[in-house]
């Protein structure tokens, strides 16, 4: 069975603006999109709206010092995953969101779910229309602590 499977490959600098990063990433994944944080902690919950940076502003503007280097991403990468390599790799602390209806809800109860897993079921909530998927992929209880 053939696939169309989407790998991309950011180019990170410290002259890069935000928002040209933030739409590479966005046009492969249109249901999803990642922000970046002023934040060195390595506890996603520790961010909070006053540590968003703003899209116009470069990398290296924000505050953290940042590793220049590619990173390439593919579909099958979890969220959870992604975010640590943004971290590890380039010390930036970055959260991907999806986009539920009108909103952008944070990813962090379904942080192991592949990035296109997150984006088909943003796609399913705000457009309304189902793909063809495996019964169980979007269970949001499964991976839940009980």
């Amino acid at each position: 069975m053939f696939t169309n499977f989407m790998k991309i490959r950011l180019h990170i600098t410290p002259a890069r603006c935000i928002s040209d990063i933030q739409k590479e990433f966005t046009t492969e994944f249109p249901f999803l999109k990642i922000e970046f944080f002023n934040n060195k902690s390595s506890s996603r919950s520790a961010f909070s709206a006053n540590q968003l940076i703003p899209n116009s502003r470069t990398v290296g503007n924000s505050r953290l010092t940042c590793a220049e280097g590619d990173i390439e991403i593919d579909e099958e990468v979890k969220v959870n995953e992604l975010e640590k390599i943004f971290k590890d790799r380039f010390n930036l602390a970055v959260q991907v969101f999806r986009k539920s209806g009108n909103l952008w809800l944070e990813t962090t109860m379904t942080d192991n779910w592949t990035l296109q897993q997150q984006n088909t079921h943003g796609r399913e909530i705000s457009t309304g229309k189902k793909t063809d998927t495996k019964a169980d992929d979007y269970d949001l209880n499964r991976d839940a602590d009980h």
